[in-house]
């Protein structure tokens, strides 16, 4: 019983799919995992609830005393400006004031961002110290949260998804599988992150906060930006599709993301590229 009541404590902010897998994974470690959302019944056995809403201060109670380690991985779940300020600054300003009220102080903090904070648009390559001067609101909404984070008191890194693909998420097998795919000119490159490896980054760079001091940001992505042309047309291969209609939707700028900072870190992809990502989820895709 002794041994229960010492286990690091690990509070997930935003338990969603990737928090969830992650909590999952630290359960598995002998981590105590909280996971903080509006509904907790969604969470899986060995992840312990704590219901709150992260834009609404007094709801946020009852949080771990003896917290070793926060995850902020919260989903704005809407292209909403408004829907976005409440989940990020907003959000992670709240939980850190009650964290700071309650008397308790974390080890360690990791920010989930996007790399949604680049401006880029021309197939330029960008890394950790790229510029970032966003025109949209997404990204200038997130470089808000980032500085509250690293301006927290906290030892904080960001860490950067580009576009997530996993289980659950299948809209460009969906448009592909219709016959829709991307027009070849001009070139878009793309870039993405399998949600294993999301999960797998963050695990890492949790373990290698025991060790050492970890960069203030990083990038996390695939081995592999690509032309969304040859990603859909690929896909289409896949699921042997003939692709009947090519439409511009749902692209923004063109840039390529380094992961070389993450990898130098030590840290290995599961799926380096889309090509050893995607079977697996075509496969269940056709089922």
């Amino acid at each position: 019983m002794k041994h229960k009541l010492n286990r690091e404590q690990i509070l997930i902010a935003g338990c969603g799919d990737i928090g969830s897998q992650l909590g999952l994974n630290l359960v598995t470690a002998g981590r105590q995992v909280f996971g903080l959302r509006r509904n907790i019944n969604q969470l899986p056995p060995g992840i312990q609830g704590i219901a709150a809403d992260l834009s609404q201060p007094d709801t946020l109670l009852n949080l771990p005393q003896q917290l070793d380690t926060l995850f902020y991985v919260v989903a704005a779940g809407s292209r909403d400006e408004s829907v976005y300020r409440r989940a990020y600054p907003d959000g992670l300003h709240n939980l850190l004031q009650a964290l700071q009220q309650q008397g308790i102080h974390p080890r360690q903090l990791f920010f989930i961002s996007s790399t949604a904070v680049y401006h880029q648009q021309n197939d330029e390559w960008v890394d950790e110290n790229s510029a970032t001067e966003p025109d949209n609101f997404s990204g200038r909404i997130m470089l808000e949260a980032e500085q509250i984070a690293l301006h927290s008191g906290i030892p904080a890194s960001i860490v950067r998804f580009s576009g997530i693909y996993g289980p659950g998420r299948n809209y460009m097998l969906s448009q592909v599988s219709r016959g829709i795919g991307h027009p070849a000119e001009p070139p878009r490159y793309s870039n993405r992150i399998h949600r294993d490896d999301c999960v797998g980054a963050l695990l890492y760079l949790y373990q290698l906060s025991k060790k050492q001091t970890l960069k203030p940001i990083y990038l996390a992505s695939d081995d592999q930006p690509a032309p969304l042309h040859e990603v859909s047309d690929w896909l289409a291969a896949q699921l042997g599709v003939e692709i009947t209609e090519r439409s511009a939707h749902r692209t923004i700028g063109s840039k390529r993301c380094s992961n070389t900072l993450l990898k130098q870190s030590g840290y290995r992809f599961r799926y380096p590229n889309y090509q050893t990502g995607y079977p697996e989820l075509i496969r269940a895709f056709l089922r």
